[in-house]
């Protein structure tokens, strides 16, 4: 990895964060017009207090956050690495980061949703442990969605 990593525990208010989702909504719905009808309600930026982001030397370059699923469970939400530097093992660093937040905090499971054509996000989660799983809400009997599943 080049240049200095530097992980920010933050909340949804931080601007950097709020730019960085800005990218990622712009690319999800790039990259899938025809959802944006089904999935733009679970795309709402509540306020948040367990952020992370990245950033590479001083830029802020990926994000992630999670919130409470159930008493025991986290889902995580957000993930977004800028497409510039990818493939550097960042979106790696920010998942691990978020999964050590939730199991200092108690919680003892992760569950994420991912779409269908996030060929690198899915391989990303199996790598780190997740198994796919059946859809749970709010994305029951959304065929694009691909829900997955680790302890933590």
């Amino acid at each position: 990895m080049k240049g200095k990593v530097r992980i920010v525990k933050t909340t949804s208010e931080n601007p950097d964060f709020v730019n960085l989702i800005s990218a990622l909504d712009k690319s999800l719905w790039e990259r899938y017009p025809e959802l944006k009808s089904d999935y733009w309600g679970n795309n709402i930026l509540e306020i948040n207090p367990h952020v992370v982001i990245l950033y590479l030397e001083k830029k802020a370059v990926g994000c992630g956050c999670f919130k409470k699923y159930d008493k025991n469970t986290i889902e995580i939400k957000r993930m977004f690495v800028s497409p510039d530097v990818r493939g550097m093992g960042l979106a790696q660093t920010i998942l691990l980061e978020l999964e050590a937040w939730a199991s200092n905090l108690g919680y003892s499971f992760s569950v994420l949703e991912t779409l269908y054509k996030q060929k690198e996000a899915i391989a990303l989660y199996q790598k780190t442990g997740y198994a796919i799983v059946e859809n749970y809400e709010p994305y029951v009997g959304l065929e694009n969605s691909i829900c997955m599943r680790k302890p933590i």
